[in-house]
């Protein structure tokens, strides 16, 4: 099975200077954000149209910092990776590392291209609500749509990775203090916090991918939100 690990923001993650070498030495697959100061989160209403919000944001809680993938036979054994492999170079031993299973209901199919950006790269974060905490399958014919729309921006060399992340219920958070771990399962209630699924997409500007954004066949009818953010390169 495979587990998206998501190291959760804080105020030591928001800094510019955040990852130090050390981390990021010590997690070589992982994609690191930029400060949320890089990014927006855009809107869309049930008619369709979108707002687009600028940063900051009021909590760095609601962010992620950066975030890897690994290979488990379950959510304990993934908990238990987490809670022994995270580094502690990371903010002195204090950090907050959530444990998400891999996949979308109804079967869209996750893709990454093992490319590194070549030019600037985003983060495409899918906030989660109650439809996808839940783990509701959207129709057939909805995720032929994302499937082909997948494709065909691998194709076009914009598309680098995506993939749906299951409900919390799933999952679990490492919390470090000190240093030490503490094991939290899921499922979580603060819902406006999490995050549905992703992908990593190359654009020149900040326009480019917010086009992107708003053409993308999403599995939600009605309304949703985006998070885009810069990643290191």
């Amino acid at each position: 099975m495979q587990f998206m690990i998501l190291r959760r923001s804080d105020r030591t993650t928001e800094a510019a200077d955040f990852p130090p070498p050390e981390l990021a030495a010590a997690m070589p697959s992982a994609k690191w954000l930029h400060p949320s100061a890089s990014g927006v989160r855009m809107r869309r209403a049930p008619a369709g149209e979108w707002t687009v919000r600028a940063a900051p944001f009021a909590d760095a809680g609601e962010l992620v910092a950066g975030y890897t993938f690994i290979e488990a036979a379950d959510r304990d054994a993934a908990l238990a990776w987490a809670a022994k492999a995270w580094p502690t170079a990371d903010a002195e031993g204090e950090a907050l590392i959530e444990v998400r299973e891999a996949g979308c209901p109804g079967g869209c199919v996750g893709f990454d291209t093992g490319e590194a950006p070549q030019g600037p790269a985003w983060a495409v974060l899918l906030r989660s609500d109650q439809g996808s905490e839940a783990d509701l399958e959207p129709p057939p014919a909805v995720i032929d749509t994302m499937n082909r729309a997948n494709q065909a921006g691998v194709r076009a060399g914009l598309a680098l990775a995506g993939e749906g992340l299951k409900s919390t219920a799933r999952g679990g958070r490492v919390k470090f203090s000190g240093g030490r771990p503490s094991i939290i399962d899921g499922p979580f209630t603060e819902v406006k916090e999490l995050i549905a699924g992703y992908w990593l997409i190359r654009a020149d500007t900040l326009e480019q991918a917010m086009d992107w954004v708003r053409n993308y066949p999403y599995p939600h009818p009605d309304e949703l939100e985006i998070e885009l953010r810069t990643v290191h390169r």
